[in-house]
């Protein structure tokens, strides 16, 4: 096979992608940690922010659970967690049994809880909600989501959209300077070839690496496609080294979730500068046969999570790193007839990192005085969201929320 400049050109232009990288434009993997703010800034010190949207409307009381309250049995017969198996945060709270990992957080400071977050006039509408805690906003219509924003004012780091291939990109990215790339795997990253025989494919990559390291030209096409190739090129090789050198600390549970976590601590251990990671687990839209579905889910979360942060604490890393979760809504306060919840309204959020303010802030919503059968919200999420941006982006809340938010007293000062 003599495999020419114009046939390179003619493959790599005419949609046979012989250079690419899962179609993500290879340039943010430029953007290293230098160009990090400086260290000085408070906020700015190379943090990390992962978000985890528990997507379906979280059972915030059966999550955090106001095991002597009264009023908890008697909102739920069926649903009810025995307090002698509540993972107790303090003598009124305490985590659903299944967050064991999460709970054990407490003993190393990492783990905040935020009880009764929400907003006023609250939707039940999964779509409407989500897009307004994505948004930061109660406008009828958005075209910016809260870290899309955030990212403008961030100097170029490289974020990730962590899910499945076919996923959509999230509202709350959307309006980044650059596209946040939707991965799976590191695999999305490596270097594509069209040729099928094991010969040509070699042939092809050879060719690649000599265009990679010929001299710049004048400003041609075909200068285009070197300088073009050169940068997938090199991005490729070094995202498939972290593949082979990464060796995770700690064990990593077998779940969706777990895996998305451990790609972003590889790239995290790779030093290129990312700032923001975003991503989700589904299923929380439990309005039948909650028990068994609730527990699964928040095993599943619990010990994701802490599988990183224990990860990331093993290399030092702990201190830069903070997690948070987040639900368009929470449930009715009351069980339904079907041993499942509806659709709420406050929930809790929680947020674990070596910088958290540990243990609980804010009071659990108060469950006898209900609006419409829901918790009423004590702290706006934008509260929580301008603390974030503010305290640990280095981002000016105000310019990304629209107005002032007092910041919720969720890391040290």
């Amino acid at each position: 096979m003599n495999f020419s400049r114009r046939d390179f050109l003619r493959t790599s232009l005419a949609g046979g992608s012989l250079v690419s990288l899962g179609g993500t434009v290879p340039a943010f993997l430029s953007r290293t940690a230098a160009a990090a703010p400086a260290a000085a800034i408070p906020g700015a010190k190379d943090s990390i922010l992962v978000v985890v949207e528990l997507t379906g409307g979280n059972d915030g009381l059966n999550t955090v659970i106001p095991f002597k309250d009264a009023e908890y049995e008697k909102l739920r017969p069926n649903l009810k967690i025995p307090s002698s198996q509540v993972k107790k945060i303090n003598d009124q709270v305490g985590l659903h049994p299944a967050m064991e990992a999460l709970a054990k957080l407490l003993d190393d400071s990492a783990l905040c809880v935020v009880q009764g977050v929400g907003y006023p006039n609250p939707s039940q509408s999964h779509f409407r909600s989500m897009d307004i805690w994505q948004a930061a906003s109660t406008e009828q219509s958005f075209v910016e989501g809260w870290l899309g924003k955030a990212l403008k004012k961030l100097p170029n780091p490289p974020s990730f959209h962590l899910a499945g291939s076919n996923s959509v990109s999230p509202l709350a990215l959307a309006g980044a300077p650059h596209r946040v790339p939707t991965i799976n795997t590191l695999e999305d990253f490596q270097l594509r070839i069209t040729a099928l025989s094991g010969a040509d494919k070699q042939e092809q990559r050879e060719f690649i690496e000599g265009v990679v390291k010929k001299e710049a030209g004048d400003g041609n096409l075909l200068d285009f496609v070197q300088r073009t190739a050169s940068n997938t090129y090199a991005s490729s090789r070094r995202l498939q080294e972290i593949g082979k050198n990464y060796q995770p600390k700690v064990p990593y549970p077998p779940s969706t979730l777990a895996n998305h976590l451990k790609l972003a601590a590889q790239l995290i251990d790779a030093d290129i500068g990312t700032r923001i990671f975003y991503m989700s687990i589904e299923g929380f839209d439990t309005h039948a046969n909650q028990l068994a579905t609730h527990a699964n889910l928040l095993r599943q979360l619990s010990e994701a999570m802490a599988a990183f942060f224990k990860d990331m604490a093993e290399r030092g890393q702990k201190d830069r790193i903070l997690m948070m979760t987040f639900s368009e809504f929470g449930r009715r306060a009351a069980e339904n007839g079907s041993r499942g919840t509806d659709h709420g309204s406050a929930a809790p959020m929680l947020l674990v990192g070596g910088k958290v303010k540990s243990g609980v802030v804010g009071e659990h919503p108060s469950l006898t005085q209900l609006e419409l059968g829901n918790l009423k919200h004590g702290i706006d999420f934008r509260q929580v969201y301008a603390a974030i941006l503010d305290q640990w982006l280095g981002v000016p809340s105000k310019e990304v929320l629209g107005k002032a938010f007092e910041p919720a007293a969720v890391l040290q000062s």
